[in-house]
Protein backbone atom coordinates (compact mmCIF):
# COMPACT_ATOMS: atom_id res chain seq x y z
CA UNK A 1 0.00 0.00 0.00
CA UNK A 2 1.13 3.55 -0.73
CA UNK A 3 1.27 5.70 2.40
CA UNK A 4 1.55 9.46 1.95
CA UNK A 5 2.36 11.38 5.14
CA UNK A 6 1.89 15.09 5.88
CA UNK A 7 3.49 16.49 9.05
CA UNK A 8 2.64 20.06 10.12
CA UNK A 9 5.52 21.39 12.25
CA UNK A 10 5.71 24.60 14.25
CA UNK A 11 8.96 25.03 16.22
CA UNK A 12 9.60 21.29 16.45
CA UNK A 13 13.41 21.36 16.13
CA UNK A 14 13.75 19.28 19.30
CA UNK A 15 11.63 16.44 17.92
CA UNK A 16 11.17 16.47 14.12
CA UNK A 17 14.44 14.63 13.45
CA UNK A 18 13.37 11.74 15.67
CA UNK A 19 9.96 11.58 14.01
CA UNK A 20 11.46 11.43 10.52
CA UNK A 21 14.06 8.85 11.50
CA UNK A 22 11.29 6.61 12.85
CA UNK A 23 9.52 6.85 9.48
CA UNK A 24 12.74 6.25 7.55
CA UNK A 25 13.28 3.07 9.54
CA UNK A 26 9.82 1.62 8.95
CA UNK A 27 9.55 -1.98 7.74
CA UNK A 28 7.02 -0.59 5.24
CA UNK A 29 8.42 2.80 4.31
CA UNK A 30 6.02 5.60 3.36
CA UNK A 31 6.04 6.49 -0.34
CA UNK A 32 6.08 10.23 0.32
CA UNK A 33 6.50 12.42 3.40
CA UNK A 34 5.86 16.17 3.35
CA UNK A 35 6.86 18.29 6.34
CA UNK A 36 5.15 21.68 6.47
CA UNK A 37 7.26 24.22 8.31
CA UNK A 38 4.43 26.29 9.76
CA UNK A 39 6.04 29.65 10.54
CA UNK A 40 8.76 28.22 12.77
CA UNK A 41 11.34 30.50 14.36
CA UNK A 42 13.75 27.70 15.25
CA UNK A 43 15.81 25.28 13.13
CA UNK A 44 12.92 22.99 12.14
CA UNK A 45 13.35 23.71 8.42
CA UNK A 46 17.14 23.24 8.50
CA UNK A 47 16.83 19.84 10.16
CA UNK A 48 14.25 18.65 7.63
CA UNK A 49 16.31 19.89 4.67
CA UNK A 50 19.36 18.02 5.93
CA UNK A 51 17.43 14.76 6.25
CA UNK A 52 15.63 15.24 2.92
CA UNK A 53 18.98 15.49 1.06
CA UNK A 54 19.55 11.80 1.81
CA UNK A 55 15.93 10.76 1.33
CA UNK A 56 14.35 12.38 -1.75
CA UNK A 57 10.89 11.02 -0.89
CA UNK A 58 10.88 13.51 2.02
CA UNK A 59 10.10 17.13 1.11
CA UNK A 60 9.70 20.44 2.92
CA UNK A 61 7.01 23.07 2.34
CA UNK A 62 7.02 26.51 3.97
CA UNK A 63 3.81 27.99 5.35
CA UNK A 64 3.19 31.41 6.86
CA UNK A 65 0.70 31.66 9.72
CA UNK A 66 0.29 33.22 13.14
CA UNK A 67 2.75 32.64 15.96
CA UNK A 68 -0.04 31.55 18.33
CA UNK A 69 -0.02 27.81 18.97
CA UNK A 70 -3.73 27.09 18.50
CA UNK A 71 -5.30 23.74 17.65
CA UNK A 72 -7.75 23.38 14.80
CA UNK A 73 -7.68 25.69 11.79
CA UNK A 74 -3.96 26.52 12.03
CA UNK A 75 -2.81 22.92 11.93
CA UNK A 76 -5.29 21.85 9.25
CA UNK A 77 -4.37 24.81 7.05
CA UNK A 78 -0.77 23.65 7.35
CA UNK A 79 -1.80 20.08 6.55
CA UNK A 80 -3.48 21.18 3.33
CA UNK A 81 -0.46 23.27 2.36
CA UNK A 82 1.45 19.99 2.24
CA UNK A 83 -1.39 17.87 0.90
CA UNK A 84 -1.75 20.12 -2.13
CA UNK A 85 1.78 19.23 -3.23
CA UNK A 86 0.90 15.53 -3.48
CA UNK A 87 -0.70 13.54 -6.28
CA UNK A 88 -3.81 11.40 -5.76
CA UNK A 89 -2.12 8.01 -6.13
CA UNK A 90 -2.07 7.23 -2.41
CA UNK A 91 -3.88 4.35 -0.75
CA UNK A 92 -3.61 5.93 2.70
CA UNK A 93 -3.13 9.59 3.60
CA UNK A 94 -1.69 10.29 7.06
CA UNK A 95 -1.69 13.46 9.13
CA UNK A 96 1.00 12.93 11.76
CA UNK A 97 2.46 15.16 14.45
CA UNK A 98 6.09 16.26 14.45
CA UNK A 99 6.83 15.05 17.98
CA UNK A 100 6.18 11.31 17.85
CA UNK A 101 8.32 8.19 17.44
CA UNK A 102 6.73 5.25 15.64
CA UNK A 103 7.59 1.60 16.29
CA UNK A 104 9.42 0.00 13.34
CA UNK A 105 6.41 -2.09 12.23
CA UNK A 106 3.88 0.73 12.53
CA UNK A 107 2.91 1.33 8.89
CA UNK A 108 3.21 -2.35 7.98
CA UNK A 109 0.73 -3.20 10.74
CA UNK A 110 -1.68 -0.48 9.61
CA UNK A 111 -1.49 -1.79 6.05
CA UNK A 112 -2.42 -5.26 7.30
CA UNK A 113 -5.54 -3.89 9.00
CA UNK A 114 -6.59 -1.93 5.92
CA UNK A 115 -6.07 -4.92 3.61
CA UNK A 116 -8.09 -7.29 5.77
CA UNK A 117 -11.04 -4.93 6.31
CA UNK A 118 -12.37 -3.13 3.21
CA UNK A 119 -14.66 -0.82 5.23
CA UNK A 120 -11.94 0.21 7.67
CA UNK A 121 -11.63 3.94 7.11
CA UNK A 122 -9.07 4.86 9.77
CA UNK A 123 -6.66 3.04 12.06
CA UNK A 124 -3.86 3.98 14.47
CA UNK A 125 -1.85 2.95 17.50
CA UNK A 126 -1.89 4.54 20.96
CA UNK A 127 0.14 7.48 22.26
CA UNK A 128 2.46 7.00 25.23
CA UNK A 129 4.18 9.73 27.25
CA UNK A 130 7.20 9.48 29.54
CA UNK A 131 6.60 9.83 33.26
CA UNK A 132 9.47 9.28 35.70
CA UNK A 133 11.40 7.19 33.21
CA UNK A 134 8.45 5.00 32.22
CA UNK A 135 6.31 5.24 29.09
CA UNK A 136 2.62 5.27 30.05
CA UNK A 137 -0.59 5.59 28.03
CA UNK A 138 -1.52 9.24 27.40
CA UNK A 139 -5.06 8.73 28.61
CA UNK A 140 -6.89 11.87 27.41
CA UNK A 141 -9.66 10.19 25.43
CA UNK A 142 -11.32 6.81 25.06
CA UNK A 143 -9.04 4.10 23.70
CA UNK A 144 -11.08 3.71 20.51
CA UNK A 145 -10.56 7.37 19.53
CA UNK A 146 -7.79 8.03 17.02
CA UNK A 147 -5.63 10.88 18.25
CA UNK A 148 -5.18 13.90 16.00
CA UNK A 149 -1.45 13.29 15.74
CA UNK A 150 -1.90 9.72 14.47
CA UNK A 151 -4.54 10.01 11.77
CA UNK A 152 -4.33 7.57 8.83
CA UNK A 153 -7.23 7.54 6.34
CA UNK A 154 -8.08 5.15 3.55
CA UNK A 155 -8.30 7.20 0.34
CA UNK A 156 -12.03 6.54 -0.23
CA UNK A 157 -12.94 7.37 3.37
CA UNK A 158 -10.94 10.61 3.33
CA UNK A 159 -12.73 11.74 0.18
CA UNK A 160 -16.22 10.74 1.34
CA UNK A 161 -16.02 12.59 4.66
CA UNK A 162 -14.87 15.68 2.75
CA UNK A 163 -11.34 15.73 4.14
CA UNK A 164 -10.45 17.53 7.36
CA UNK A 165 -12.44 20.44 8.79
CA UNK A 166 -10.49 23.62 9.54
CA UNK A 167 -11.67 23.88 13.11
CA UNK A 168 -10.98 22.74 16.65
CA UNK A 169 -12.60 19.34 16.98
CA UNK A 170 -11.65 18.23 13.46
CA UNK A 171 -10.27 14.96 14.86
CA UNK A 172 -13.67 14.09 16.33
CA UNK A 173 -15.74 15.29 13.38
CA UNK A 174 -13.84 13.01 11.00
CA UNK A 175 -14.76 9.94 13.06
CA UNK A 176 -18.41 10.96 13.40
CA UNK A 177 -18.68 11.56 9.65
CA UNK A 178 -16.94 8.25 8.97
CA UNK A 179 -19.67 6.53 11.01
CA UNK A 180 -22.31 8.55 9.16
CA UNK A 181 -21.00 7.20 5.85
CA UNK A 182 -20.77 3.63 7.22
CA UNK A 183 -17.01 3.46 7.61
CA UNK A 184 -15.50 2.15 10.80
CA UNK A 185 -12.22 2.84 12.55
CA UNK A 186 -10.12 1.22 15.22
CA UNK A 187 -6.96 1.49 17.27
CA UNK A 188 -4.34 -1.21 17.72
CA UNK A 189 -3.23 -1.35 21.35
CA UNK A 190 -0.08 -3.26 20.39
CA UNK A 191 1.31 -0.21 18.59
CA UNK A 192 2.93 2.07 21.16
CA UNK A 193 3.78 5.49 19.73
CA UNK A 194 6.06 7.63 21.87
CA UNK A 195 4.63 11.14 22.20
CA UNK A 196 7.53 13.40 23.10
CA UNK A 197 5.52 16.51 24.01
CA UNK A 198 2.29 16.26 26.06
CA UNK A 199 -0.86 17.34 24.24
CA UNK A 200 -1.77 20.98 24.74
CA UNK A 201 1.52 21.89 26.42
CA UNK A 202 1.74 25.19 24.52
CA UNK A 203 -1.95 26.01 23.99
CA UNK A 204 -3.10 29.41 25.20
CA UNK A 205 -6.40 30.42 26.78
CA UNK A 206 -8.00 31.06 23.39
CA UNK A 207 -7.47 27.40 22.56
CA UNK A 208 -9.56 26.39 25.56
CA UNK A 209 -12.48 28.46 24.32
CA UNK A 210 -12.20 26.83 20.90
CA UNK A 211 -13.18 23.47 22.38
CA UNK A 212 -16.61 24.86 23.28
CA UNK A 213 -16.89 26.54 19.88
CA UNK A 214 -16.28 23.18 18.24
CA UNK A 215 -19.07 21.53 20.26
CA UNK A 216 -21.45 24.19 18.96
CA UNK A 217 -20.26 23.81 15.37
CA UNK A 218 -20.81 20.05 15.60
CA UNK A 219 -24.49 20.72 16.45
CA UNK A 220 -24.31 19.03 19.86
CA UNK A 221 -26.94 21.23 21.51
CA UNK A 222 -26.33 22.81 24.92
CA UNK A 223 -27.07 19.85 27.22
CA UNK A 224 -24.93 17.42 25.24
CA UNK A 225 -22.18 20.03 24.90
CA UNK A 226 -22.23 20.60 28.68
CA UNK A 227 -21.90 16.88 29.40
CA UNK A 228 -19.07 16.55 26.86
CA UNK A 229 -17.26 19.59 28.30
CA UNK A 230 -17.65 18.23 31.84
CA UNK A 231 -16.20 14.87 30.78
CA UNK A 232 -13.22 16.51 29.05
CA UNK A 233 -12.49 18.79 32.01
CA UNK A 234 -12.64 15.77 34.32
CA UNK A 235 -10.29 13.81 32.04
CA UNK A 236 -7.78 16.65 32.21
CA UNK A 237 -8.33 16.98 35.97
CA UNK A 238 -9.06 20.67 35.48
CA UNK A 239 -12.66 21.41 36.44
CA UNK A 240 -11.97 25.12 35.82
CA UNK A 241 -11.75 24.30 32.11
CA UNK A 242 -15.49 23.63 32.13
CA UNK A 243 -16.18 27.36 32.20
CA UNK A 244 -13.78 27.97 29.30
CA UNK A 245 -15.52 25.33 27.20
CA UNK A 246 -19.03 26.52 27.99
CA UNK A 247 -18.03 30.14 27.37
CA UNK A 248 -16.77 29.14 23.95
CA UNK A 249 -20.05 27.38 23.20
CA UNK A 250 -22.18 30.35 24.30
CA UNK A 251 -20.06 32.84 22.35
CA UNK A 252 -20.37 30.72 19.19
CA UNK A 253 -24.14 30.55 19.69
CA UNK A 254 -24.48 34.32 20.18
CA UNK A 255 -22.29 35.04 17.16
CA UNK A 256 -24.12 32.45 15.06
CA UNK A 257 -20.91 30.74 14.01
CA UNK A 258 -21.35 28.56 10.90
CA UNK A 259 -21.85 24.84 11.51
CA UNK A 260 -19.31 22.32 10.27
CA UNK A 261 -21.85 19.62 9.41
CA UNK A 262 -25.29 19.69 7.82
CA UNK A 263 -28.67 19.11 9.51
CA UNK A 264 -28.87 15.36 8.82
CA UNK A 265 -25.30 14.81 9.95
CA UNK A 266 -26.00 16.81 13.10
CA UNK A 267 -29.04 14.67 13.91
CA UNK A 268 -26.91 11.56 13.46
CA UNK A 269 -24.18 12.94 15.73
CA UNK A 270 -26.62 13.80 18.54
CA UNK A 271 -28.38 10.44 18.32
CA UNK A 272 -25.06 8.61 18.36
CA UNK A 273 -23.74 10.57 21.35
CA UNK A 274 -26.95 10.16 23.37
CA UNK A 275 -27.00 6.44 22.61
CA UNK A 276 -23.48 6.08 24.00
CA UNK A 277 -24.41 8.05 27.13
CA UNK A 278 -27.43 5.84 27.76
CA UNK A 279 -25.34 2.72 27.29
CA UNK A 280 -22.77 4.03 29.75
CA UNK A 281 -25.49 4.41 32.37
CA UNK A 282 -27.00 1.06 31.34
CA UNK A 283 -30.20 2.59 30.07
CA UNK A 284 -29.74 0.65 26.83
CA UNK A 285 -28.50 -2.92 26.24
Amino acid sequence: MKFYVVIPAHNEADFIGQTLQSLIGQSLRPTKVVVVDDHSSDSTATIVKTIAKEHPWISLVANTSSEAHLPGAKIINAFYKGFETLDSEYDVICKYDADVIFPINYLETLAGHFQKKPKLGMVSGHCYIEQKGTWVLENLTSKDHIRGGLKAYRNACFLEIGGLKKSMGWDTIDELLARYYHWHFETDASLHVKHLKPTGANYNRGAKHLQGTALYKMRYGFVLAFLSALKLAFKKRRIDLLWDYISGYINAFLQKEPYLIDTDQGAFVRAYRWKNIKRRFRLLP
